[in-house]
């Protein structure tokens, strides 16, 4: 019997938390549990149920990061090198050279051209088609462009093309065009201690 009781209160008790409990001692002595209340019956006090909801309203969905996708990669019908000419002999007593490239279309935006002598970078990517380089060292090099993209993507590359430089010493200068007189001081190969001192005029110690 006190089994019973005993289930009894615990099926009351799983009920919905707005449900109310009464008991009361029958005549036969027995305490028992029910949801209608009676003249001696006593309600019981029940505990706020800890249930949860199975997706409280305060907890954020977790959602999956989508990444971006990659943008694919522009082609370019030509990119080349104008100026040298492959193969080109150039000749400069500084090593000096303006490198000309060209594409087809014309650059696109957030593409940048960027100039290699050797295979190594020659500066910083740019816009400009037009690159200046001094000092080259004398003998043989290759040059090659690339565009880069706004990922700093390669999104197109030349083969390597080769030239040479000669670097005219000032000695060779020299021997090609003479210095004269007026020309010391002025020609790079013509420095003014080099100059020869002029020649005295005899009559001035008779003054």
């Amino acid at each position: 019997m006190t089994r019973g009781l005993i289930a009894a209160c615990l099926a009351l008790l799983a009920c919905g938390a707005s449900a109310e409990v009464f008991t009361y001692i029958d005549a036969q002595g027995n305490r028992v549990y029910t949801d209608q209340p009676r003249g001696n019956a006593k309600r019981v006090p029940l505990a706020t149920s800890n249930r949860m909801a199975s997706n409280p309203t305060g907890a954020a969905p977790v959602t999956a990061v989508k990444k971006k996708p990659e943008q694919p990669l522009f082609r370019y019908d030509m990119l080349r090198v104008l100026v040298p000419e492959p193969d080109a002999t150039l000749r400069s007593s500084a090593g000096e050279l303006i490198v000309s490239v060209t594409s087809e279309p014309g650059l696109q935006k957030g593409h940048r051209y960027r100039l290699l002598l050797d295979g190594q970078p020659t500066g910083e990517p740019g816009l400009s088609p037009v690159f200046p380089l001094s000092n080259i060292d004398r003998g043989s090099h290759n040059l090659s462009v690339e565009i880069l993209d706004e990922q700093d993507r390669i999104v197109e590359r030349t083969a390597n093309q080769p030239f040479h430089m000669q670097r005219i010493s000032l000695a060779q200068k020299r021997q090609v065009k003479p210095c004269t007189t007026d020309d010391y001081g002025v020609r790079p190969e013509c420095p003014l201690k080099d100059k020869p001192a002029e020649p005295k005029n005899p009559f001035l110690r008779f003054f």
